[in-house]
Parts: C-alpha cells; sequence; structure tokens
C-alpha cells in the first residue's frame, strides 16, 4: 500500500494525490493507492493515519506532502516505515501560526478554526529530529514559495536527499519523479 499524506486543508483531491492515483492504475496497481482526507485536528488526523497503517493488509510506504510530509515523519519513526517527505512542514507548529483563524478546506469548502491548541498538538507531535532518517527520502524543490527548503535539507540532513532547484510548493517534478519515489 502507498499512503499519499496531503498538506494543510487538502484532501485525497489534491493534485499530486490524484497523480499517484492515476500513475498506479496506469500500471494495473491502483489497489495500492491510499489517500484519507484528514481531519483538521492533527491528534485525529494522525489517529486516521495510524488505523489505515495499523489495518493494511500489504506493507505501507508513506508519502506525505507538506503537512502531510511532517506527518509521515511522525508515523515513519513510530512505525518504522520508509517515507518519501515532499516540501514538507518542518516544525509545522511555528510555520502554521500565521494561519490561526479562520480556515476553509481548498477541496471540501469546509470552514473551522484553526486554534492555539492546533499549534500545540502540532507541537506535542514534534521531534528535534527524526528518529529513523535512513528510512526517509526528502525531495524539495528550491522554489518553494511556502516553507524555506533549506530548513526541510537542514532538519532531515542524516535522511536521503534530492534538491532540485527551481520549482514550487506545489513540487512541479512530482509525475516525472514517481517511478523513482516508487522504487525507494
Amino acid at each position: 500500500m502507498i499512503l499519499y499524506i496531503h498538506g494543510f486543508n487538502s484532501t485525497s483531491g489534491s493534485g499530486k494525490a490524484q497523480e499517484l492515483k492515476k500513475w498506479l492504475e496506469a500500471q494495473g496497481r491502483g489497489d495500492e493507492w491510499a489517500c484519507p482526507d484528514l481531519p483538521h485536528q492533527p491528534a485525529a488526523a494522525i489517529a486516521e493515519l495510524a488505523r489505515v497503517i495499523e489495518s493494511a493488509k500489504t506493507p505501507v510506504k508513506l508519502i506525505g506532502s507538506s503537512l502531510g510530509g511532517f506527518y509521515a515523519t511522525v508515523l515513519a519513526g513510530r512505525y518504522g516505515l520508509r517515507a518519501v517527505l515532499i516540501n514538507p512542514a518542518v516544525h509545522p507548529q511555528l510555520l502554521l501560526r500565521d494561519a490561526l483563524g479562520p480556515q476553509k478546506n481548498w477541496h471540501t469548502g469546509e470552514e473551522y478554526e484553526f486554534t492555539q491548541s492546533h499549534l500545540n498538538a502540532l507541537a506535542a507531535m514534534d521531534e528535534a529530529s527524526p528518529s529513523q532518517p535512513s528510512n526517509l527520502l526528502l525531495l524539495v524543490e528550491t522554489g518553494d514559495e511556502v516553507i524555506d527548503y533549506r530548513d526541510a535539507v537542514a532538519h532531515y540532513r542524516e535522511a536521503h536527499q534530492i534538491i532540485l532547484q527551481g520549482g514550487d510548493h506545489g513540487f512541479t517534478r512530482f509525475v516525472d519523479l514517481l517511478p523513482f519515489i516508487d522504487s525507494f
């Protein structure tokens, strides 16, 4: 199973989640794709992802983007899984401070209040450094307009890394790198 973990205010309808699904289906592997729509509360999101991992009938590989990259890091350490992290949020409790207040999911339109309790929950999950860096592959583009790629490079310094010039937070080379991602 390849568990794709979407980012902040996103869903399984995200571009990368759908590209992965199409790519797997084209190979006759569509049944390997999983991407639950996560609740906005961090503890509930991790609990949902843990449920998917624990109930999987086959080995699980993680792909996480942005906040999903943070969640993938947490789960990779907890379960000893391999994870590909795409422009991941490093220390999201700091990164998302400016997001406090009303929020709206880009795909569903769900509205909610992003509060200090969300940040506190993220801080409670955060680690000074990844617990199993050899299981992690960091993919960043230097043109990411949301997250400073250098923070991820420093945080994941002991993990496998690919740093690509240009691009953006959506990670423009995702489709091109799917065979490589899959082989990791």
